[in-house]
Protein backbone atom coordinates (compact mmCIF):
# COMPACT_ATOMS: atom_id res chain seq x y z
CA UNK A 1 0.00 0.00 0.00
CA UNK A 2 1.26 3.43 -0.89
CA UNK A 3 2.40 5.43 2.16
CA UNK A 4 -0.52 7.82 2.00
CA UNK A 5 -2.51 8.41 5.17
CA UNK A 6 -5.85 8.61 3.34
CA UNK A 7 -5.49 5.07 2.10
CA UNK A 8 -5.77 3.60 5.59
CA UNK A 9 -9.46 4.52 5.46
CA UNK A 10 -9.80 2.78 2.09
CA UNK A 11 -8.11 -0.34 3.46
CA UNK A 12 -10.22 -0.38 6.63
CA UNK A 13 -13.39 0.03 4.53
CA UNK A 14 -12.26 -2.96 2.47
CA UNK A 15 -11.50 -5.09 5.55
CA UNK A 16 -14.41 -4.02 7.78
CA UNK A 17 -17.03 -2.38 5.54
CA UNK A 18 -19.99 -2.86 7.86
CA UNK A 19 -18.28 -2.04 11.14
CA UNK A 20 -19.45 1.18 12.78
CA UNK A 21 -16.77 3.80 12.18
CA UNK A 22 -18.22 7.09 13.36
CA UNK A 23 -20.97 8.05 15.80
CA UNK A 24 -21.99 11.70 16.10
CA UNK A 25 -23.02 12.56 19.65
CA UNK A 26 -25.19 15.54 18.68
CA UNK A 27 -27.22 14.24 15.73
CA UNK A 28 -28.62 10.98 14.48
CA UNK A 29 -25.65 10.02 12.33
CA UNK A 30 -23.87 6.69 12.37
CA UNK A 31 -21.48 5.79 9.59
CA UNK A 32 -19.97 2.44 8.75
CA UNK A 33 -16.44 2.33 7.39
CA UNK A 34 -17.86 1.81 3.91
CA UNK A 35 -20.11 4.86 4.22
CA UNK A 36 -17.37 7.07 5.67
CA UNK A 37 -14.97 6.06 2.91
CA UNK A 38 -17.59 6.67 0.21
CA UNK A 39 -18.19 10.19 1.53
CA UNK A 40 -14.44 10.88 1.59
CA UNK A 41 -14.11 9.59 -1.98
CA UNK A 42 -16.96 11.77 -3.22
CA UNK A 43 -15.35 14.86 -1.74
CA UNK A 44 -11.92 13.89 -3.11
CA UNK A 45 -13.25 13.40 -6.63
CA UNK A 46 -15.34 16.58 -6.50
CA UNK A 47 -12.25 18.59 -5.52
CA UNK A 48 -10.21 17.07 -8.33
CA UNK A 49 -13.05 17.87 -10.74
CA UNK A 50 -12.85 21.47 -9.47
CA UNK A 51 -9.18 21.68 -10.38
CA UNK A 52 -7.43 21.00 -7.08
CA UNK A 53 -3.73 20.26 -7.52
CA UNK A 54 -1.20 18.46 -5.37
CA UNK A 55 0.04 20.55 -2.46
CA UNK A 56 -2.91 22.93 -2.51
CA UNK A 57 -3.94 24.03 0.98
CA UNK A 58 -7.53 23.54 2.13
CA UNK A 59 -8.77 24.97 5.42
CA UNK A 60 -11.25 23.21 7.72
CA UNK A 61 -13.20 25.54 10.00
CA UNK A 62 -15.57 22.98 11.47
CA UNK A 63 -16.81 21.75 14.79
CA UNK A 64 -16.16 18.07 15.46
CA UNK A 65 -18.18 16.34 12.77
CA UNK A 66 -18.25 13.62 10.14
CA UNK A 67 -17.52 16.37 7.62
CA UNK A 68 -14.21 17.12 9.35
CA UNK A 69 -13.32 13.42 9.44
CA UNK A 70 -14.18 12.77 5.80
CA UNK A 71 -12.50 16.01 4.75
CA UNK A 72 -9.24 15.01 6.43
CA UNK A 73 -9.08 11.64 4.69
CA UNK A 74 -10.33 12.96 1.34
CA UNK A 75 -7.69 15.65 1.21
CA UNK A 76 -5.00 13.18 2.23
CA UNK A 77 -5.98 10.79 -0.57
CA UNK A 78 -5.52 13.41 -3.29
CA UNK A 79 -2.39 15.12 -2.04
CA UNK A 80 -3.97 18.32 -0.73
CA UNK A 81 -2.64 19.88 2.47
CA UNK A 82 -5.11 20.18 5.35
CA UNK A 83 -5.11 23.36 7.44
CA UNK A 84 -7.20 22.62 10.57
CA UNK A 85 -8.49 25.92 12.00
CA UNK A 86 -9.13 26.68 15.64
CA UNK A 87 -12.75 27.86 15.69
CA UNK A 88 -12.17 29.87 18.86
CA UNK A 89 -10.02 32.36 16.96
CA UNK A 90 -11.36 35.70 15.79
CA UNK A 91 -11.34 36.82 12.16
CA UNK A 92 -8.01 38.69 12.40
CA UNK A 93 -6.27 35.60 13.79
CA UNK A 94 -7.80 33.36 11.15
CA UNK A 95 -6.81 35.82 8.44
CA UNK A 96 -3.17 35.50 9.51
CA UNK A 97 -3.29 31.69 9.38
CA UNK A 98 -5.09 31.57 6.04
CA UNK A 99 -2.62 34.00 4.47
CA UNK A 100 0.46 32.47 6.10
CA UNK A 101 -0.49 28.97 4.94
CA UNK A 102 -1.65 30.07 1.49
CA UNK A 103 -5.00 28.36 1.93
CA UNK A 104 -6.99 28.38 -1.36
CA UNK A 105 -10.23 26.65 -0.36
CA UNK A 106 -12.16 26.81 2.90
CA UNK A 107 -14.72 24.31 4.20
CA UNK A 108 -16.63 25.89 7.08
CA UNK A 109 -19.62 25.21 9.30
CA UNK A 110 -22.68 27.42 9.27
CA UNK A 111 -21.93 28.32 12.93
CA UNK A 112 -19.01 30.40 11.68
CA UNK A 113 -20.85 32.18 8.89
CA UNK A 114 -20.44 35.68 10.36
CA UNK A 115 -16.70 35.21 10.83
CA UNK A 116 -16.25 33.70 7.37
CA UNK A 117 -18.33 36.46 5.76
CA UNK A 118 -15.98 38.96 7.39
CA UNK A 119 -12.97 37.08 6.01
CA UNK A 120 -14.51 36.86 2.52
CA UNK A 121 -15.17 40.60 2.50
CA UNK A 122 -11.46 41.28 3.01
CA UNK A 123 -10.64 40.31 -0.57
CA UNK A 124 -7.02 39.47 -1.25
CA UNK A 125 -6.06 39.64 2.41
CA UNK A 126 -6.54 35.88 2.12
CA UNK A 127 -5.88 33.63 -0.88
CA UNK A 128 -9.18 31.74 -0.56
CA UNK A 129 -11.04 31.36 -3.87
CA UNK A 130 -13.59 28.68 -2.99
CA UNK A 131 -15.89 28.78 0.06
CA UNK A 132 -17.76 25.56 0.89
CA UNK A 133 -20.42 25.86 3.59
CA UNK A 134 -21.58 22.84 5.60
CA UNK A 135 -25.12 24.10 5.88
CA UNK A 136 -27.43 21.22 6.74
CA UNK A 137 -30.86 22.86 6.46
CA UNK A 138 -29.52 26.43 6.83
CA UNK A 139 -29.37 28.84 3.85
CA UNK A 140 -26.06 28.95 1.99
CA UNK A 141 -24.25 32.29 1.98
CA UNK A 142 -24.31 34.21 -1.30
CA UNK A 143 -20.54 33.86 -1.72
CA UNK A 144 -20.41 30.14 -0.85
CA UNK A 145 -21.36 26.76 -2.27
CA UNK A 146 -23.25 24.03 -0.47
CA UNK A 147 -20.65 21.60 0.83
CA UNK A 148 -23.13 18.73 0.76
CA UNK A 149 -24.11 19.34 -2.87
CA UNK A 150 -20.49 19.81 -3.88
CA UNK A 151 -19.37 16.61 -2.13
CA UNK A 152 -22.20 14.51 -3.49
CA UNK A 153 -21.40 15.57 -7.07
CA UNK A 154 -18.26 13.45 -6.90
CA UNK A 155 -17.96 9.74 -7.61
CA UNK A 156 -17.78 7.31 -4.68
CA UNK A 157 -14.94 5.29 -6.24
CA UNK A 158 -11.38 5.61 -5.00
CA UNK A 159 -9.78 8.55 -6.87
CA UNK A 160 -6.88 6.32 -7.91
CA UNK A 161 -9.31 3.93 -9.68
CA UNK A 162 -11.89 6.39 -10.91
CA UNK A 163 -9.63 8.68 -12.88
CA UNK A 164 -7.30 8.09 -15.80
CA UNK A 165 -5.18 10.81 -14.23
CA UNK A 166 -5.83 10.15 -10.54
CA UNK A 167 -4.54 13.50 -9.38
CA UNK A 168 -1.95 13.92 -6.71
CA UNK A 169 -0.13 10.81 -5.63
CA UNK A 170 1.06 12.14 -2.29
CA UNK A 171 3.10 9.93 -0.01
CA UNK A 172 5.99 9.77 2.44
CA UNK A 173 7.57 13.23 2.86
CA UNK A 174 4.82 15.13 1.05
CA UNK A 175 2.97 17.54 3.30
CA UNK A 176 -0.24 16.27 4.88
CA UNK A 177 -1.23 19.14 7.16
CA UNK A 178 -0.12 22.43 8.64
CA UNK A 179 -1.45 22.66 12.20
CA UNK A 180 -1.01 26.01 13.86
CA UNK A 181 -0.01 26.11 17.49
CA UNK A 182 -2.43 27.78 19.84
CA UNK A 183 -0.44 31.00 19.92
CA UNK A 184 -0.35 31.38 23.70
CA UNK A 185 2.66 33.63 23.13
CA UNK A 186 3.13 35.68 19.96
CA UNK A 187 1.90 34.64 16.52
CA UNK A 188 1.00 30.99 16.01
CA UNK A 189 3.50 28.74 14.22
CA UNK A 190 2.41 26.26 11.58
CA UNK A 191 3.61 22.75 12.41
CA UNK A 192 4.15 20.77 9.20
CA UNK A 193 3.42 17.05 9.28
CA UNK A 194 3.87 14.74 6.34
CA UNK A 195 2.21 11.49 5.36
CA UNK A 196 5.25 9.72 6.78
CA UNK A 197 5.24 11.49 10.16
CA UNK A 198 1.46 11.07 10.58
CA UNK A 199 1.59 7.37 9.66
CA UNK A 200 4.48 6.75 12.05
CA UNK A 201 2.50 8.47 14.79
CA UNK A 202 -0.30 5.98 14.13
CA UNK A 203 2.08 3.00 14.13
CA UNK A 204 3.74 4.28 17.29
CA UNK A 205 0.49 4.67 19.23
CA UNK A 206 -0.89 1.36 17.97
CA UNK A 207 2.29 -0.43 19.08
CA UNK A 208 2.23 1.05 22.57
CA UNK A 209 -1.40 1.36 23.65
CA UNK A 210 -3.96 -1.10 24.91
CA UNK A 211 -6.64 -1.41 22.24
CA UNK A 212 -8.94 -4.44 22.10
CA UNK A 213 -11.04 -5.75 19.23
CA UNK A 214 -14.36 -3.92 19.13
CA UNK A 215 -13.23 -0.93 21.18
CA UNK A 216 -15.49 2.12 21.28
CA UNK A 217 -13.52 5.33 21.74
CA UNK A 218 -14.87 8.57 23.22
CA UNK A 219 -13.30 11.57 21.43
CA UNK A 220 -13.79 14.82 23.36
CA UNK A 221 -11.02 17.11 22.09
CA UNK A 222 -11.54 19.42 19.10
CA UNK A 223 -10.43 17.84 15.84
CA UNK A 224 -8.29 20.82 14.92
CA UNK A 225 -5.99 19.63 17.72
CA UNK A 226 -3.44 16.83 17.32
CA UNK A 227 -4.81 15.19 20.47
CA UNK A 228 -8.00 14.40 18.55
CA UNK A 229 -6.83 14.09 14.96
CA UNK A 230 -4.09 11.51 15.52
CA UNK A 231 -6.15 9.19 17.78
CA UNK A 232 -9.07 9.28 15.34
CA UNK A 233 -6.70 8.11 12.62
CA UNK A 234 -5.43 5.38 14.98
CA UNK A 235 -9.04 4.25 15.39
CA UNK A 236 -9.39 3.90 11.62
CA UNK A 237 -6.14 1.96 11.42
CA UNK A 238 -7.26 -0.42 14.17
CA UNK A 239 -10.93 -0.60 13.27
CA UNK A 240 -12.26 0.98 16.48
CA UNK A 241 -15.51 2.95 16.61
CA UNK A 242 -15.09 6.70 17.22
CA UNK A 243 -17.89 8.25 19.28
CA UNK A 244 -17.26 11.93 18.77
CA UNK A 245 -18.50 14.81 20.89
CA UNK A 246 -19.24 17.91 18.84
CA UNK A 247 -18.00 19.90 21.81
CA UNK A 248 -17.22 18.78 25.34
CA UNK A 249 -19.97 18.59 27.92
CA UNK A 250 -19.30 16.68 31.18
CA UNK A 251 -22.86 15.38 31.61
CA UNK A 252 -23.02 14.24 28.00
CA UNK A 253 -19.66 12.49 28.44
CA UNK A 254 -21.13 10.26 31.16
CA UNK A 255 -24.30 9.72 29.11
CA UNK A 256 -22.26 8.56 26.13
CA UNK A 257 -20.11 6.31 28.29
CA UNK A 258 -23.31 4.56 29.36
CA UNK A 259 -25.33 4.66 26.13
CA UNK A 260 -22.55 3.81 23.67
CA UNK A 261 -20.78 1.34 25.94
CA UNK A 262 -17.55 3.32 25.71
CA UNK A 263 -14.45 1.24 26.46
CA UNK A 264 -11.60 3.75 26.01
CA UNK A 265 -11.06 7.44 25.28
CA UNK A 266 -9.04 10.57 25.76
CA UNK A 267 -9.81 13.73 27.73
CA UNK A 268 -7.54 16.44 29.12
CA UNK A 269 -7.26 16.79 32.93
CA UNK A 270 -9.60 19.76 33.06
CA UNK A 271 -12.32 17.69 31.32
CA UNK A 272 -11.80 14.80 33.72
CA UNK A 273 -12.07 17.20 36.64
CA UNK A 274 -15.31 18.70 35.29
CA UNK A 275 -16.75 15.19 34.92
CA UNK A 276 -16.17 14.61 38.62
CA UNK A 277 -18.15 17.76 39.42
CA UNK A 278 -21.30 16.35 37.73
CA UNK A 279 -23.94 15.81 40.38
CA UNK A 280 -24.50 12.12 41.11
CA UNK A 281 -22.33 10.99 38.18
CA UNK A 282 -22.13 7.52 39.74
CA UNK A 283 -25.66 6.86 38.45
CA UNK A 284 -24.26 6.35 34.95
CA UNK A 285 -23.19 2.85 33.95
CA UNK A 286 -19.44 2.92 33.31
CA UNK A 287 -18.84 -0.83 33.51
CA UNK A 288 -17.49 -1.09 29.94
CA UNK A 289 -14.92 1.69 30.41
CA UNK A 290 -11.35 0.40 30.85
CA UNK A 291 -9.23 3.51 30.57
CA UNK A 292 -9.05 7.14 29.58
CA UNK A 293 -5.83 8.69 28.37
CA UNK A 294 -5.12 12.19 29.53
CA UNK A 295 -2.43 14.76 28.86
CA UNK A 296 -1.77 18.26 27.49
CA UNK A 297 -1.10 19.39 31.06
CA UNK A 298 0.42 17.81 34.17
CA UNK A 299 -2.08 15.41 35.73
CA UNK A 300 -2.76 15.85 39.46
CA UNK A 301 -2.10 12.66 41.40
CA UNK A 302 -5.43 13.13 43.20
CA UNK A 303 -7.25 12.93 39.84
CA UNK A 304 -5.61 9.63 38.89
CA UNK A 305 -6.51 8.14 42.26
CA UNK A 306 -10.12 9.31 42.18
CA UNK A 307 -10.68 7.63 38.83
CA UNK A 308 -8.88 4.51 40.02
CA UNK A 309 -11.37 4.36 42.89
CA UNK A 310 -14.10 4.32 40.24
CA UNK A 311 -12.41 1.40 38.46
CA UNK A 312 -11.26 3.57 35.55
CA UNK A 313 -7.60 3.58 34.57
CA UNK A 314 -6.04 6.96 33.87
CA UNK A 315 -3.12 6.66 31.45
CA UNK A 316 -0.98 9.76 31.31
CA UNK A 317 0.24 10.63 27.84
CA UNK A 318 2.84 13.24 27.08
CA UNK A 319 3.00 14.57 23.57
CA UNK A 320 3.15 17.65 21.42
CA UNK A 321 1.77 18.97 18.17
CA UNK A 322 5.37 18.87 16.94
CA UNK A 323 5.59 15.11 17.64
CA UNK A 324 2.21 14.41 16.01
CA UNK A 325 1.06 13.31 19.45
CA UNK A 326 3.29 10.61 20.91
CA UNK A 327 6.26 11.10 23.24
CA UNK A 328 5.64 9.22 26.52
CA UNK A 329 2.86 6.97 27.79
CA UNK A 330 2.17 5.50 31.21
CA UNK A 331 1.31 1.80 31.09
CA UNK A 332 -1.66 0.52 33.07
CA UNK A 333 0.46 -1.62 35.39
CA UNK A 334 2.36 1.37 36.75
CA UNK A 335 -0.31 4.08 36.59
CA UNK A 336 -1.07 3.83 40.31
CA UNK A 337 2.45 2.88 41.41
CA UNK A 338 3.84 6.03 39.80
CA UNK A 339 0.82 8.37 39.49
CA UNK A 340 3.02 11.45 39.12
CA UNK A 341 4.74 10.05 36.02
CA UNK A 342 3.74 10.24 32.36
CA UNK A 343 5.48 6.91 31.75
CA UNK A 344 8.17 5.85 29.33
CA UNK A 345 8.88 6.72 25.72
CA UNK A 346 6.41 5.32 23.18
CA UNK A 347 7.47 2.49 20.90
CA UNK A 348 9.43 3.90 17.92
CA UNK A 349 10.23 6.97 20.07
CA UNK A 350 13.33 8.08 21.96
CA UNK A 351 13.19 10.52 24.87
CA UNK A 352 16.04 12.19 26.73
CA UNK A 353 16.20 14.69 29.59
CA UNK A 354 19.20 17.01 29.22
CA UNK A 355 20.81 19.86 31.11
CA UNK A 356 21.64 23.31 29.75
CA UNK A 357 24.82 21.91 28.17
CA UNK A 358 22.95 19.18 26.28
CA UNK A 359 24.25 16.35 28.46
CA UNK A 360 21.90 13.69 29.83
CA UNK A 361 20.69 14.50 33.32
CA UNK A 362 21.27 12.11 36.18
CA UNK A 363 18.19 10.22 37.40
CA UNK A 364 15.98 12.61 39.33
CA UNK A 365 17.71 15.72 37.95
CA UNK A 366 15.42 18.19 36.17
CA UNK A 367 16.17 19.14 32.59
CA UNK A 368 14.64 19.76 29.17
CA UNK A 369 12.81 16.94 27.38
CA UNK A 370 14.09 15.98 23.93
CA UNK A 371 12.13 13.68 21.59
CA UNK A 372 13.23 11.79 18.47
CA UNK A 373 11.21 9.60 16.12
CA UNK A 374 9.89 9.33 12.57
CA UNK A 375 6.67 11.00 13.77
CA UNK A 376 8.36 14.32 14.62
CA UNK A 377 7.35 17.29 12.47
CA UNK A 378 9.24 18.27 9.33
CA UNK A 379 9.40 21.99 10.12
CA UNK A 380 7.56 25.11 11.17
CA UNK A 381 5.95 26.54 8.03
CA UNK A 382 7.82 29.62 6.77
CA UNK A 383 9.78 29.81 10.05
CA UNK A 384 13.33 28.52 9.39
CA UNK A 385 14.75 30.25 12.47
CA UNK A 386 12.15 28.68 14.77
CA UNK A 387 12.69 25.32 13.07
CA UNK A 388 16.45 25.49 13.62
CA UNK A 389 15.91 26.44 17.25
CA UNK A 390 13.56 23.50 17.88
CA UNK A 391 15.00 20.71 15.70
CA UNK A 392 18.68 20.06 16.41
CA UNK A 393 20.59 16.99 15.24
CA UNK A 394 17.34 15.09 14.77
CA UNK A 395 16.03 15.87 18.25
CA UNK A 396 12.91 17.90 19.01
CA UNK A 397 13.62 20.35 21.84
CA UNK A 398 10.28 20.56 23.62
CA UNK A 399 10.77 23.41 26.07
CA UNK A 400 9.32 21.17 28.79
CA UNK A 401 11.05 20.41 32.09
CA UNK A 402 11.04 16.86 33.43
CA UNK A 403 12.93 14.33 35.50
CA UNK A 404 13.62 10.75 34.47
CA UNK A 405 14.17 7.99 37.03
CA UNK A 406 16.52 5.02 36.84
CA UNK A 407 13.92 2.92 35.03
CA UNK A 408 13.16 5.49 32.34
CA UNK A 409 9.89 6.83 33.76
CA UNK A 410 9.47 10.50 32.93
CA UNK A 411 7.71 13.02 35.18
CA UNK A 412 6.87 16.36 33.57
CA UNK A 413 7.50 19.31 35.87
CA UNK A 414 6.39 22.27 33.77
CA UNK A 415 7.17 24.46 30.80
CA UNK A 416 10.59 26.13 30.98
CA UNK A 417 8.96 29.49 30.31
CA UNK A 418 6.45 28.94 33.16
CA UNK A 419 9.12 28.06 35.70
CA UNK A 420 9.41 30.51 38.61
CA UNK A 421 12.82 31.40 40.03
CA UNK A 422 12.35 32.45 43.64
CA UNK A 423 15.41 33.32 45.67
CA UNK A 424 17.56 31.47 43.16
CA UNK A 425 15.50 28.27 43.47
CA UNK A 426 13.50 26.75 40.61
CA UNK A 427 9.80 26.49 41.38
CA UNK A 428 7.53 24.46 39.09
CA UNK A 429 3.91 25.71 39.16
CA UNK A 430 2.52 22.28 38.28
CA UNK A 431 3.74 20.90 41.61
CA UNK A 432 1.89 23.59 43.55
CA UNK A 433 -1.20 23.27 41.33
CA UNK A 434 -1.27 19.52 41.93
CA UNK A 435 -1.23 20.05 45.69
CA UNK A 436 -3.93 22.73 45.60
CA UNK A 437 -6.18 20.43 43.57
CA UNK A 438 -6.30 18.02 46.54
CA UNK A 439 -8.03 20.66 48.69
CA UNK A 440 -11.71 19.69 49.03
CA UNK A 441 -12.88 23.30 48.55
CA UNK A 442 -10.92 23.92 45.30
CA UNK A 443 -12.19 23.12 41.81
CA UNK A 444 -9.27 24.46 39.78
CA UNK A 445 -5.95 26.13 40.48
CA UNK A 446 -3.21 27.85 38.51
CA UNK A 447 0.09 29.26 39.72
CA UNK A 448 2.18 32.03 38.15
CA UNK A 449 5.17 34.04 39.24
CA UNK A 450 4.90 37.69 40.24
CA UNK A 451 7.84 40.11 40.44
CA UNK A 452 9.18 40.31 43.98
CA UNK A 453 11.56 42.93 45.39
CA UNK A 454 12.89 40.39 47.86
CA UNK A 455 12.95 37.10 45.96
CA UNK A 456 12.95 38.07 42.29
CA UNK A 457 9.71 36.15 41.79
CA UNK A 458 7.09 34.74 44.14
CA UNK A 459 4.30 32.22 43.45
CA UNK A 460 0.75 33.51 43.16
CA UNK A 461 -2.10 30.98 43.42
CA UNK A 462 -5.18 31.65 41.31
CA UNK A 463 -8.06 29.54 42.56
CA UNK A 464 -11.60 28.61 41.55
CA UNK A 465 -13.55 27.79 44.70
CA UNK A 466 -15.94 24.88 45.08
CA UNK A 467 -17.00 26.30 48.45
CA UNK A 468 -17.39 30.10 48.62
CA UNK A 469 -16.34 30.05 52.28
CA UNK A 470 -12.73 29.25 51.31
CA UNK A 471 -10.37 32.01 52.43
CA UNK A 472 -6.89 33.13 51.43
CA UNK A 473 -5.58 32.11 54.85
CA UNK A 474 -6.95 28.58 54.41
CA UNK A 475 -5.18 28.19 51.08
CA UNK A 476 -1.87 29.47 52.43
CA UNK A 477 -2.13 27.33 55.58
CA UNK A 478 -2.96 24.26 53.50
CA UNK A 479 0.44 24.50 51.81
CA UNK A 480 2.41 24.71 55.08
CA UNK A 481 4.24 21.51 55.82
CA UNK A 482 3.52 20.19 52.33
CA UNK A 483 5.77 22.52 50.32
CA UNK A 484 9.13 24.12 51.03
CA UNK A 485 8.84 27.75 52.08
CA UNK A 486 10.13 29.15 48.77
CA UNK A 487 7.48 27.16 46.87
CA UNK A 488 4.49 28.22 48.94
CA UNK A 489 2.16 30.84 47.38
CA UNK A 490 2.75 34.29 48.84
CA UNK A 491 -0.68 35.46 47.68
CA UNK A 492 -3.99 34.00 46.50
CA UNK A 493 -6.56 35.36 44.03
CA UNK A 494 -10.05 33.90 43.60
CA UNK A 495 -11.61 33.80 40.11
CA UNK A 496 -14.71 32.28 38.55
CA UNK A 497 -12.83 30.58 35.73
CA UNK A 498 -9.25 29.83 34.72
CA UNK A 499 -8.58 30.54 31.01
CA UNK A 500 -7.50 27.55 28.96
CA UNK A 501 -6.78 26.89 25.31
CA UNK A 502 -8.77 24.19 23.44
CA UNK A 503 -6.30 21.47 24.46
CA UNK A 504 -6.83 22.26 28.13
CA UNK A 505 -3.58 24.09 28.81
CA UNK A 506 -3.83 27.01 31.19
CA UNK A 507 -3.22 30.33 29.44
CA UNK A 508 -0.57 31.62 31.81
CA UNK A 509 0.08 34.62 29.60
CA UNK A 510 -3.44 35.90 30.22
CA UNK A 511 -3.10 35.32 33.94
CA UNK A 512 0.19 37.24 34.04
CA UNK A 513 -1.55 40.14 32.28
CA UNK A 514 -4.46 39.99 34.73
CA UNK A 515 -2.26 39.73 37.84
CA UNK A 516 0.99 41.57 37.00
CA UNK A 517 2.02 42.09 40.62
CA UNK A 518 4.22 43.02 42.30
CA UNK A 519 4.09 40.23 44.87
CA UNK A 520 3.42 41.21 48.48
CA UNK A 521 6.52 41.79 50.58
Amino acid sequence: MQNNLGLILAKRAFLSPDREAYVDSHRDLRLTYRALNDRANRLANALLDAGLVKGERVGLLLMNSAEFMEGYFALAKIGAVVVPLNWRLVADELEFILKDSGTRRLIFGEEFLDTVADLQSRGDRTDVTQWLQVAGSAPVAYFAESYECFRDSGAALEPSRHRAEPGAQAADDDMLYIMYTSGTTGLPKGVVHTHKSALWAIFTIAATTYYHEGDRYLAALPMFHVGALTPLAVNVYGGATSVVMRSFDPVLAWQLIERERITIGLAVPAMLNFMLQVENFARFDRSALRWIMTGAAPVPVALTRRYADLGIGILQVYGLTESCGPACLMDSDNALRKPDSTGKAFFHTEVRVVNEHGADCAPGEAGEVLVRGAHVMREYWNRPDATAETLKNGWLHTGDVAVMDEDGFVSIQDRIKDMIISGGENVYPAEIEGLLMTHPKIVEAAVIGQPSETWGESPLAIVVRKDPSLTVAEVVDFCRGKLAGYKRPKAVEFVDQIPRNPSGKILKRLLREQFPGPAPV
